[in-house]
């Protein structure tokens, strides 16, 4: 593994984590944030992986004050309504990979895709309707020509 060098005082750096607060509106989070530190004055280097981590802290937190779903409750309904993630991007929207995205944090869903999967949640049997969308879609494109 690479050393790193702190770029204020040319000390070798260590790996470690230290703990962080990030802050949204009035609520804060705090956790305990992974990169290279060093040991005399206390300067940090992060690399994208680190990055990820305080990304998706920060994601949640926007998600629990904007009233929007976390990733833990899309994924319950997404597995309520017995969908993989490809399959629920594809049906209910953001593409195949989107489901995927919102379940780590990496992505905060939209009020309107938070909204629909909250009706999906006490009405699962509507999902037949939006399952019979593209059909339907698909014989008026034929229909037009």
């Amino acid at each position: 593994m690479a050393e790193h060098i702190c770029p204020l005082d040319g000390t070798v750096m260590r790996r470690e984590e230290r703990p962080l607060t990030l802050t949204y509106k009035n609520e804060s989070a705090a956790f305990n944030m992974p990169g290279w530190y060093c040991p005399e004055c206390g300067e940090g280097i992060h690399s994208g992986e680190d990055m990820k981590i305080s990304d998706r802290m920060l994601n949640s937190l926007k998600a629990l004050c904007d009233g929007l779903l976390r990733p833990e409750e899309i994924r319950r309904i997404r597995k309520k309504l017995h969908l993989t993630q490809e399959t629920a991007g594809n049906i209910i929207g953001g593409g195949r990979r989107a489901f995927q995205k919102y379940e780590a944090s990496d992505l905060v869903p939209n009020r309107a895709l938070c909204n629909l999967l909250t009706v999906l949640d006490h009405y699962p049997d509507a999902l037949k309707i939006i399952k019979e969308r593209p059909a339907q879609k698909e014989s008026r494109r034929d229909e037009c020509g």
